[in-house]
């Protein structure tokens, strides 16, 4: 495959000790190598930083950027976005790990669909790593509604090809919770559908300290995403949040 266009991994850390070795090697490990990842530390207080600066001095693919003041995922995923220079940017959280395939299936599915946005399908695994059994399949396109009425695509999974989409959409709005799906539905208002890449390509970790953990706040932010970043009515909002704990629920029930 013809590996003349780089890709930009955006990747937001804080406190990833645990997990960022192997989602960097995860990265090292991709057939796709024309690409730089660039890691957005967000203030933090353990050895992240010491581990990436090890890693980087061997792999000039990998930098990390440092933030002054902690700022959340948003800000981070945004700097990392404006000091990418790839065409493609591919988003990569520091405790999830792609397959090795991950990139070269994606950015050639992407240019034979000549589409700008797309997410490929993933597993979940433990926090140790280990798999629960539980697959997300994309649907072949989702548009607006569609992902609002579905939420099945996932940081993970997300490709965008910059010059088909341009990089405005792609500063996520800064809230703590939900920007991603935020930017997702930004990509998605522009007119720019996202199409399904049905293989599994990544695994999600769903650990148990993690934000989308905490129930209570994973409601108040999907409830926030609809009523005052979205402003969907409150019917609309309701039907919508509907459909997400039902399927939240899915998601969460392993064999």
């Amino acid at each position: 495959m013809n590996m003349q266009d780089k890709i930009s991994i955006i990747t937001p850390s804080w406190n990833s000790e645990k997990y960022i070795i192997d989602t960097i090697r995860s990265v090292q490990a991709q057939t796709y190598t024309n690409w730089e990842m660039i890691i957005v530390d967000d203030c933090s207080s353990d050895k992240t930083v010491q581990i990436v600066e090890k890693i980087a001095a061997d792999d000039p693919r990998i930098k990390i950027l440092r933030q002054l003041v902690n700022g959340g995922a948003a800000k981070a995923r945004t700097r990392s976005m404006q000091a990418a220079t790839g065409r493609f940017i591919a988003y990569l959280d520091a405790d999830d790990i792609w397959k090795p395939g991950k990139l070269e299936r994606q950015v050639q599915f992407m240019k034979n669909k000549n589409c700008g946005f797309s997410c490929a399908s993933y597993e979940v695994i433990d926090d140790s790593g280990n798999k629960l059994y539980k697959e997300v399949h994309m649907l072949p396109k989702v548009d607006y509604v569609g992902f609002l009425t579905n939420n099945l695509l996932q940081t993970v999974g997300i490709m965008v090809d910059t010059e088909i989409v341009d990089k405005k959409y792609l500063v996520m709005p800064d809230i703590r919770r939900r920007q991603d799906a935020a930017t997702w539905l930004q990509i998605l208002k522009a007119g720019f559908d996202c199409y399904g890449l049905d293989e599994i390509l990544a695994e999600y970790r769903r650990a148990a300290n993690s934000l989308s953990s905490n129930k209570l706040k994973a409601v108040k932010g999907i409830w926030m995403l609809y009523r005052d970043i979205e402003h969907l009515s409150l019917p609309f909002s309701c039907y919508c949040f509907i459909r997400y704990a039902f399927l939240a629920v899915w998601k969460r029930i392993y064999v």
